[in-house]
């Protein structure tokens, strides 16, 4: 078994995969005709968004992601080389900013901030090696 990919369940796909791209640099792989699922280019594991009327289709029960909510319970790692700019350039395109970079023990540098549907997105460095 291998981890081959992550969904989040989002209320407007191709408005979220236009804010990956311009906040984060991501490319999309594609988007489907019916504008329900999308996925990024984003190296081995794939970023796919699926929009909640897919988790109805799938017959599971959710609780949306909306920024006036608490964020849940997960979050999705960017591997950066420069965590920084990679921030500003997430808040200037929109994000919300949750915490700037700082240097963490262990080395790395961390940052976090919240897409358009209220998701933590973490901002990082390469774990040193």
């Amino acid at each position: 078994m291998h981890f081959g990919y992550s969904i989040l369940y989002v209320p407007d796909v191709v408005a979220t995969v236009s804010f990956y791209e311009t906040a984060f640099g991501l490319k999309r792989k594609f988007i489907h005709e019916s504008n329900l699922y999308a996925e990024m280019e984003t190296g081995s594991t794939i970023l796919a968004f699926a929009g909640e009327a897919m988790a109805d289709l799938n017959g599971l029960a959710i609780r949306a992601n909306r920024k006036a909510d608490l964020a849940a319970g997960f979050e999705i790692a960017l591997v950066c080389s420069a965590p920084l700019e990679a921030y500003d350039k997430a808040v200037s395109a929109g994000a919300a900013p949750v915490k700037p970079p700082e240097s963490k023990p262990w080395g790395q540098v961390v940052a976090y901030v919240r897409d358009l549907n209220g998701c933590l997105v973490e901002l990082c460095s390469a774990m040193p090696e």
